[in-house]
């Protein structure tokens, strides 16, 4: 008898080739769609119209039944409010990470066992082991475009029955596949930034739900160098879009958000690669283990953002959390964004930066 799998299915090429794939290998396959967004506003970028019309056609193409469901009311609560919460702390919240955790693997894997389902997949680039009844994430064959970073709060037993058919493939050779297949979104561009925004810009935005403040933009030692609209909109390290020209005692180089005093409503910047931008150390809250190492302290490999390349670091678990150090100092950690940690090919899980400093 066919297993069935129920496929998360975005409009985009991805999805598309994993399900088509997933076909082809016997299985008794039907698409989801999620909406987990509703905007009323007349400039909404969102694409959920356009996005249901491509898993239409895609579908059709393939040949598998289809379904949408409505998930905007649980993002809402469990994904968009902490992301506003977040940002009211000053801090660089990652919502992608928790629309993972709160309902690709939660509501989802619900609704498709309601049809049916033997086990769900997705298109996320990211490998998986099911061996002696313990699931394992595993990163990508293509390390440019692996999605494990946003994976780093599942559980390990929400990885049951679940399957990731372009673990194994490069970006390059599944739109190749589709081309080959005549999939109707071949050569759709790829989806960028969160999904409730779309191609607006974020300041506008987060305007409507955080109110612009004014305050002052000033340096490490107390000087006035400019104003800002409110903290909120601005990241470590952030250099574009500060408004602030040379000074006449400057250096002449880029000026650099090194802090944000949510308080005081001021912004800390300095010109030029500043050595505070560097840290060495790092304290994370909520770590999610996936796969919890032996002992109390082990050696890997760390993402403090997506796409970064890997770096060396001793992880000390603690009771609130995991204390990573670096073999070298990174640069720009910003609280709110999370730090995932490997141990080999493994993805062991993820916490919330909560702090950084030297050690």
């Amino acid at each position: 008898m066919q297993k069935r799998v129920v496929v998360g299915m975005s409009g985009g090429v991805d999805s598309a080739v994993a399900a088509c794939l997933l076909k082809e290998q016997g299985f008794d396959v039907v698409g989801l769609y999620m909406s987990n967004w509703k905007d009323t506003e007349p400039d909404g970028a969102c694409t959920g119209e356009q996005d249901w019309s491509d898993v239409a056609r895609v579908c059709d193409h393939i040949g598998i039944p289809y379904y949408s469901v409505d998930f905007s009311t649980e993002y809402m609560e469990r994904v968009f409010r902490l992301f506003l919460d977040e940002y009211r702390k000053g801090r660089t919240p990652n919502p992608d990470v928790l629309c993972n955790r709160e309902v690709k693997f939660g509501p989802f894997v619900k609704f498709a066992r309601g049809l049916g389902a033997d086990c769900i997949a997705t298109g996320h680039y990211c490998d998986i082991a099911h061996e002696g009844g313990r699931n394992y994430l595993l990163r990508a064959a293509d390390e440019n475009k692996d999605q494990t970073y946003f994976l780093n709060q599942v559980t390990e037993r929400q990885l049951d029955d679940v399957l990731f058919p372009l673990g194994g493939l490069y970006k390059k050779d599944v739109r190749a596949y589709a081309r080959e297949h005549s999939i109707p979104v071949a050569e759709k561009k790829d989806s960028t930034g969160i999904c409730f925004i779309g191609e607006r810009k974020f300041r506008e935005f987060l305007s409507r739900y955080i109110p612009m403040k004014e305050g002052d933009i000033v340096t490490a030692d107390g000087r006035v160098v400019g104003r800002h609209n409110g903290v909120y909109y601005y990241t470590i390290g952030q250099r574009r879009g500060l408004g602030i020209g040379g000074s006449a005692d400057g250096n002449g180089e880029s000026w650099f958000v090194l802090d944000k005093d949510v308080a005081s409503n001021r912004l800390i910047v300095s010109q030029g690669e500043d050595a505070v931008l560097f840290r060495g150390a790092l304290d994370t809250e909520g770590f999610n283990f996936i796969t919890r190492p032996d002992g109390e302290e082990f050696d890997c490999e760390v993402r403090i953002r997506h796409r970064q390349p890997l770096q060396r670091a001793r992880a000390y678990i603690y009771k609130d959390g995991v204390r990573l150090v670096f073999d070298e100092k990174q640069r720009a950690i910003a609280p709110g964004q999370y730090a995932v940690c490997y141990v080999g090919r493994m993805c062991v899980g993820g916490g919330v930066i909560a702090r950084s400093y030297d050690v």
